[in-house]
């Protein structure tokens, strides 16, 4: 046998480096496996069991929830909120993460530094946090902005923000903005700045440079940050339970009340993997779309 293996070419026989590359990937897949593939695993066989409130979760296969989800207009409700929500936390992070992001590359040290760190610094504290802070703000008669505006005039009534989709969807943008802007930063980072110089010296307007020159070229870095920002959205939970609370329940919110208020654990099991399949979808599509639309970047 070992003569057969000797025998054979040197393009067969497995070289020496590959079975290093395995022996170090192997610790690595292993615990991939463990801590994410066996626990979808195990949710997507707890959707199909059965769940009853004297006799709890029963191991049987059943279509039970997921023809619940499907039948039930209120599961379709909830769904349509989440990537509503998500759509439109996605909107304004491009709006406004764009330009910044052009403004970021343009400055010259230190001012580039010290406002990358300011655009990152948020990272660096808890979401739940960041979505307090805007509770205290505008969290009704007690906000404090609300209490100002009011003070001055500025306003009759308290702004609206708590329990509201608005509400959700500034919080969710302002967590979500670096992601943004470090994805079209990035992207910012390939443009050879001659390329800008030379369209302004044939009489090119600043907003046609903009226009017909960068933005082309950061599109990919835009929409790529377009699906981190919404598929982190869509999957959210400190945000949209603080800010929307028991009144406006999304995907996430749902599936946690599933679990640990009602114990319908299977049905939660349902509303997570649905939401998970989902996103998957969109985001695997959509990153096809871009891979296609812009394939000489990504060679």
């Amino acid at each position: 046998m070992s003569a057969a293996i000797d025998s054979l070419p040197a393009s067969a026989a497995p070289s020496r480096e590959t079975r290093a590359a395995w022996a170090l990937a192997l610790p690595a897949l292993m615990l991939f496996t463990g801590v994410v593939v066996i626990p979808l695993a195990m949710t997507v066989m707890l959707s199909f069991h059965d769940w009853g409130q004297y006799k709890g979760i029963e191991p049987v296969f059943i279509l039970k929830n997921w023809r619940e989800i499907a039948s039930d207009p209120y599961y379709a409700e909830m769904f349509s909120r989440t990537f509503r929500v998500a759509a439109l936390a996605t909107l304004i992070t491009a709006v406004l993460g764009v330009p910044e992001a052009y403004i970021l590359n343009r400055m010259n040290s230190p001012w580039k530094g010290f406002f990358l760190l300011v655009i990152l610094g948020p990272l660096l504290i808890s979401v739940v946090a960041r979505t307090l802070g805007w509770a205290l703000l505008f969290g009704g008669n007690n906000g404090l902005a609300n209490k100002l505006m009011m003070s001055l005039g500025l306003i009759a009534s308290p702004i609206r923000f708590m329990f509201t989709e608005t509400g959700m969807v500034v919080a969710l943008a302002h967590a979500m903005m670096p992601f943004m802007v470090l994805a079209v930063w990035t992207a910012l980072q390939r443009i050879d700045p001659q390329i800008e110089n030379a369209a302004t010296s044939l009489g090119a307007s600043p907003f046609t440079v903009v226009r017909r020159i960068i933005l082309p070229q950061i599109m990919p870095g835009v929409l790529s940050g377009a699906i981190i920002v919404f598929s982190l959205s869509a999957s959210a939970f400190a945000t949209p339970a603080i800010i929307g609370g028991r009144r406006l329940k999304v995907a996430s919110t749902l599936a946690y009340d599933e679990f640990l208020n009602t114990l319908n654990w299977p049905l939660g099991a349902a509303v997570a993997v649905l939401l998970l399949a989902a996103l998957v979808l969109i985001v695997v599509g959509s990153n096809a779309l871009i891979e296609r639309r812009y394939a000489e970047l990504f060679r």
